[in-house]
């Protein structure tokens, strides 16, 4: 393994992930900018460092390459890792314009190597369980799905700025919009509606999020990213013709109705006795779930599920499950969003030199 960067994500998720997994990776070699970081690396997993990316990408001895730099760097620096011959892991968001990611899929198919979008919460246990429900369709015809991954919060780092490829849509949007498209299938909505705000955020990239997904022949997505709502409800809930679930991180419950052993009802056009409302009792069925303890830790079950499934693609030939054209789907509904709800911007600075 090689990991380009160090900061959250290249080492709380995935160096930190490696180093779960030792009879299948092992981290050989890491780039990033900053000193104190190399030198860590260095101890913790005793493998060489470097100050400059395109050295680690000279090595002819890596199985996999995994691109966590900050967002502004993912395209072109995959796409260099691509045609120095390695496979690659490419952290979200893959690109920011479905022009980017196109350019990506045709280095890797040149290459003849894989890359690999870091989609990890298409593993989460709660949108597997969803999922599953929905599929044995004892909700009936699924309506409308509402993803809300909201909370109270002020930011003010780099991802805070456009000119980084900063913003609530590109940060924590792979996530969510990730499950919005999969609900509609994977094709591109025929209909998109996107509001994007600044609210408690200090740089010039939106914290608030607002989409609306229409596609012919599959369920109404509403999703939501906030960094304002201070009474954040449920992270996802359906609504079905014969049911519906709701649920977040600590688990779900749903309940659902048989049409057969529903009352007979028939269409009438004439006023109700007594000047009362249609009424009826519905015997439901109502479950629940919970997630498992390993469940629990999001994080560290979506690494491994992401990962195990990686290794078997580099070493028995098996496909990936998450691919490139998926996300081209996601990459197309923010591309839109972003089209439809521009922000001014501050004046780019530039990223600082590193030490």
């Amino acid at each position: 393994m090689g990991v380009l960067g160090q900061g959250r994500s290249g080492l709380s998720i995935h160096s930190h992930w490696f180093e779960q997994a030792p009879r299948k990776y092992r981290i050989v070699a890491i780039a990033d900018l900053l000193s104190d970081r190399r030198r860590h690396a260095a101890e913790r997993f005793a493998c060489d460092t470097y100050g400059d990316y395109k050295d680690l990408l000279g090595r002819d001895d890596l199985d996999l390459v995994v691109n966590s730099l900050p967002s502004h760097l993912h395209p072109p620096v995959t796409i260099e890792a691509l045609e120095a011959g390695h496979n690659v892991v490419c952290e979200k968001p893959n690109a920011w314009d479905v022009a980017q990611l196109d350019r990506m899929i045709a280095a890797a198919k040149k290459a003849r190597r894989i890359l690999a979008p870091f989609q990890q919460s298409r593993y989460r246990a709660l949108f597997r369980k969803t999922l599953a429900v929905i599929d044995s369709g004892i909700l009936g015809r699924i309506v409308q799905v509402r993803i809300a991954g909201n909370g109270f919060a002020r930011r003010w780092d780099w991802q805070t700025l456009q000119e980084f490829k900063g913003g609530e849509l590109l940060n924590t949007g792979p996530h969510y919009v990730d499950w919005a498209v999969a609900f509609q299938g994977f094709k591109k909505p025929d209909e998109i509606f996107c509001v994007l705000d600044r609210a408690n955020t200090f740089g010039d990239a939106e914290d608030f999020v607002k989409v609306v997904m229409k596609r012919k022949g599959a369920p109404l997505v509403d999703l939501e990213m906030s960094r304002c709502d201070a009474y954040p409800g449920e992270m996802l809930t359906v609504h079905g013709t014969q049911g519906g679930l709701t649920g977040g991180g600590g688990g779900l419950r749903w309940k659902y109705f048989d049409p057969k052993k529903a009352p007979r009802q028939k269409l009438i056009r004439q006023s109700l006795p007594n000047q009362a409302y249609c009424r009826e009792d519905l015997k439901f069925t109502e479950k629940t779930w919970k997630p498992t303890k390993a469940q629990a830790n999001a994080f560290g079950w979506m690494s491994k599920q992401f990962y195990d499934g990686l290794y078997k693609v580099l070493r028995d030939g098996e496909k990936l499950e998450i691919t490139p054209q998926q996300v081209r789907v996601q990459m197309a509904v923010m591309e839109e969003c972003h089209r439809q709800a521009r922000l001014s911007k501050l004046p780019a600075q530039g990223w600082p030199k590193g030490r």
